[in-house]
């Protein structure tokens, strides 16, 4: 059955593209689809989570600290293919509950990250559960109606992803980086790769082919690419070094989100009119 509390939040999320207000905004939520282990029923969830590299995400059935697993987790210990939604992109995934030392590093990171997380494990005896959630091989489902709509969606998703780190950066103080902040580096590091590779191998090629007036700037583009693969590898150099100086880091993501920005801006002013064109 519905819940009152999360479907507010369910239907903002939808309707906003993953972006919330109130006690959720700013954070890192997507909304978790599972089975009911009893009833078949599908039901959503909206849950904070980690980055974890690659193509998983970290969630933590804390419950708040409440003494007994919340449903979601009872769901996928008997089902675990799920449907996640992060704002950009809707996709299969597999939940997988990390066990032993893994688990154990994983809610340590959150920990660093916020404090919370340990308040949630001190109320409760049972032993909180991390879940991975894995996504499935296979092209997601851009939440977008149109090609253009799906490209702006995706730079604002890394817009507000540096933005988010720029503010853990500062707020993490003098001391080394934390292993979760970390992480959120080198994740948003391997996205930004992969996304301009998808470009330089699919949508560049594909806009060159029917639209050769395209050429300079799709070739000013791909010299732009160049320049912030340099500065992500200038990023993942200092992240990935030992007691990574918090004012090190900042630096270089801040020449990163300039460097980025001007370059996302470039690219919808001279895209974003031509794409849906191009695909009817």
């Amino acid at each position: 059955m519905p819940n009152d509390f999360n479907q507010p939040i369910i239907d903002e999320f939808r309707a906003n593209k993953g972006r919330v207000g109130g006690y959720f905004e700013g954070a890192r939520l997507l909304l978790l689809t599972t089975t009911g282990a009893r009833t078949g029923a599908r039901h959503t969830t909206p849950l904070g989570y980690l980055p974890d590299g690659g193509e998983r995400v970290l969630v933590i059935a804390s419950a708040a600290g409440a003494p007994r697993h919340p449903d979601w987790f009872h769901n996928i210990v008997a089902k675990p293919r799920v449907t996640v939604e992060d704002g950009v992109f809707t996709y299969e995934a597999d939940a997988v509950v990390l066990q032993g030392a893994e688990r154990d590093r994983a809610f340590a990171r959150a920990v660093e990250a916020d404090s919370g997380w340990a308040d949630y494990q001190a109320k409760t005896t049972r032993v909180i559960p991390v879940v991975a959630l894995q996504a499935v091989p296979g092209p997601p489902q851009p939440n977008a109606s149109s090609a253009s709509a799906a490209l702006k969606l995706v730079h604002d998703a890394f817009r507000r992803e540096l933005a988010l780190i720029r503010k853990e950066i500062t707020e993490s103080g003098p001391g080394g980086l934390g292993a979760q902040l970390r992480v959120n580096c080198l994740t948003l590091c391997q996205g930004l790769h992969n996304h301009h590779t998808g470009e330089d191998t699919m949508m560049f090629p594909f806009l060159a082919e029917r639209r050769p007036e395209l050429v300079p700037t799709l070739d000013r583009l791909a010299r732009e690419h160049e320049k912030i693969a340099a500065l992500l590898a200038d990023l993942r150099q200092v992240v990935s070094s030992e007691g990574a100086n918090p004012q090190l880091v900042i630096s270089e993501v801040e020449r990163l989100t300039d460097e980025l920005e001007a370059h996302l801006t470039y690219e919808e002013e001279q895209l974003m009119p031509l794409l849906d064109a191009q695909a009817g």
